[in-house]
């Protein structure tokens, strides 16, 4: 049977809803009340990847929302509407739709190259950012442009631009490209069976496996297109809001090397964390330790330059 959107929608400690936002419909998960956060996922995952901080952080006192990006998940999957400047704004519209005039934004991958860019572009919209395993977007331009090592960790996303063929593959034999792409990524050990199951059940919903390709196309094929170069240039703009960046040093999608050096884009209170013996996914690998710094950064009220 094909999976339905409505089989990812796990009971729990939270809350499900809808929220109009951008001309489109996004699901997230809600728990807690306080000043918001929005944590954004990174590929091949979707809300779920926060679901030990959506406890966690409800807890120490935070409204906490777990969106699914555009083509992910429960939200809508459109045909187009990939490229960065269209996943900014519509980080930026939910969060003006959820009635707050700004957000602590969390984003892992993906979702920290959306939080990176958001804070570059609308500052006013993120009180903080905490990036996971998410170099600032020039530093990892830099890293793909000049060192072979990382060329040749990101060398998937270059075999995901031809049309069709890879998201077919992702989906083959219930989604194990999945299975096999979160193993090779992160420390040995995780993902156990069931996280698996979940994350290839969610890639065969609907076309979510070739809306996911398209954040890659975009990212690659805009580079020499006047849309990425404007976008390019939007980056140089410092970030000025606080940034805690959280890095698992088994990484071996986005080296730790790649990350480092990230700071210097920043211009205001900067954090570096490597997190050892942690891959890709350290909110869910290490969930309590991920917790323990993003708290205590959190409850800095003048976190380290």
């Amino acid at each position: 049977m094909t999976p339905d959107r409505s089989d990812l929608l796990v009971d729990g400690p939270w809350e499900h809803r809808e929220i109009s936002a951008n001309g489109l419909r996004f699901h997230a998960a809600t728990a807690g009340d306080g000043p918001l956060m929005v944590l954004l996922h990174g590929f091949p995952e979707n809300w779920w990847a926060w679901r030990h901080q959506l406890v966690s952080f409800a807890e120490a006192g935070y409204r906490v929302v777990s969106l699914d990006l555009r083509g992910y998940g429960a939200s809508d999957h459109t045909p187009r509407g990939y490229d960065m400047p269209s996943l900014v704004s519509d980080v930026a519209t939910v969060i003006r739709s959820l009635g707050s005039a700004d957000a602590l934004v969390v984003g892992h991958a993906i979702g920290g190259a959306i939080g990176w860019s958001l804070a570059a572009t609308q500052p006013k919209l993120v009180r903080r950012l905490v990036a996971v395993s998410a170099p600032h977007p020039r530093r990892l331009r830099k890293a793909v442009m000049t060192d072979p090592a990382q060329l040749s960790a990101s060398a998937f996303s270059l075999s995901f631009q031809s049309p069709w063929a890879p998201e077919r593959m992702l989906v083959r034999d219930d989604a194990r490209r999945v299975d096999e792409l979160l193993h090779r990524w992160a420390a040995p050990g995780w993902p156990d069976e069931p996280t698996s199951a979940f994350y290839r059940q969610a890639m065969q919903v609907g076309n979510t496996a070739y809306c996911a390709m398209e954040y890659f196309r975009w990212a690659v094929r805009s580079v020499p297109r006047p849309d990425g170069i404007r976008y390019a240039a939007s980056m140089r703009a410092p970030i000025s809001v606080p940034v805690l960046q959280l890095h698992g040093s088994a990484d071996t999608c986005v080296l730790p090397s790649s990350a480092q050096g990230s700071g210097e884009f920043v211009v205001a209170p900067y954090r570096w964390r490597l997190l050892d013996g942690v891959g890709h996914f350290p909110h869910e690998e290490a969930p309590e330790r991920f917790d323990t710094e993003v708290l205590a950064w959190l409850a800095d009220p003048e976190p380290d330059r």
